[in-house]
């Protein structure tokens, strides 16, 4: 069965790794959203990007779910001294990453070339794909005016009260190499336990279409977010957080949904949109959650 999902950062990296456990890695191909990149210190950075493929490489830090594991911050700390921006920290082995990243653009690369060769050197075999090689940015709607992604989630820590987003630059962005081909092959598309707001949607507004069963996983169980600001998003917005929520953010296009077995309540009204629908485990706390969650999406997506 080959599968094309849609991952932003910690719980999209998570089952992506899950389906890389089980399904060969030329039938899993990962499209990960760009919209969080951002520059710093001179620095192209894709925090959605990295942590997939840190994830995918048995690199990630497991406590944090972000970075690098057995991290040193020599670097930081001396930025830190020299009064430099501190907001954003940035390990050494991260700040390589970075570094090489940033090398390579200026040199003409693009983003999706050099991704394949930063996965070819940390031994990563399903295909990750940035969404594009353009560059799109998020822009926060607040109350307290427009403020970029990173600027709102890492800096604000998501203090501001959420209005809206934007997409700089969506319009114009076509998708990365190989996205296309990877939808239209597929037997199913996946949307991985992500922001839907912020993770899921710049992808969609970029790949435009998908003609393929979709399923997607609910980020969101017992009313709120199993990691980041999704939660607090719908609430500002006006809109109850829940898997319902979820699944009515994407009724249009959803074959199947997901939800956590602590959300079965809702069952009777995501069926009322024509949706199916499976009831499972979805938090995942370590690997074994999530090679079992991946199998239980697997069958269910083939079940379609």
């Amino acid at each position: 069965m080959k599968i094309t999902a849609l991952a932003g950062g910690v719980g999209g990296a998570k089952l992506a790794h899950g389906l890389s456990l089980i399904l060969p890695p030329e039938d899993l191909t990962v499209i990960v959203n760009t919209g969080d990149d951002f520059e710093h210190l001179g620095l192209n950075i894709s925090p959605d990007l990295d942590t997939v493929c840190y994830t995918l490489a048995g690199l990630a830090n497991p406590e944090t779910g972000w970075g690098r594991v057995n991290e040193s911050w020599n670097a930081f700390a001396n930025i830190e001294k020299l009064g430099g921006p501190a907001w954003f920290r940035l390990g050494d082995r991260d700040l390589a990453t970075h570094l090489e990243r940033t090398r390579r653009l200026k040199e003409g690369k693009p983003l999706s070339q050099i991704t394949k060769e930063f996965c070819e050197a940390w031994n990563i075999n399903p295909t990750v794909l940035p969404m594009t090689d353009s560059p799109v940015r998020t822009m926060v709607e607040t109350e307290e005016g427009e403020l970029a992604f990173q600027e709102y989630f890492v800096h604000r820590r998501c203090e501001p009260r959420v209005k809206g987003f934007r997409f700089d630059g969506v319009d114009v962005a076509e998708p990365a190499p190989g996205a296309k081909e990877a939808l239209q092959s597929a037997d199913a598309v996946i949307f991985c336990p992500s922001n839907p707001w912020v993770s899921i949607d710049p992808i969609l507004r970029v790949v435009k279409q998908i003609n393929k069963p979709v399923v997607a996983v609910s980020p969101i169980i017992g009313g709120e977010a199993v990691k980041g600001p999704a939660a607090k998003m719908y609430r500002e917005l006006g809109i109850e957080p829940s898997a319902l929520a979820v699944a009515e953010h994407y009724r249009t296009i959803l074959k199947g949904f997901v939800l956590d077995n602590a959300d079965r309540a809702f069952i009777e009204q995501v069926e009322s949109m024509k949706v199916k629908i499976r009831a499972a485990d979805t938090l995942m706390k370590n690997v074994e959650d999530r090679a079992r969650l991946a199998q239980d999406v697997l069958h269910f997506a083939g079940s379609l």
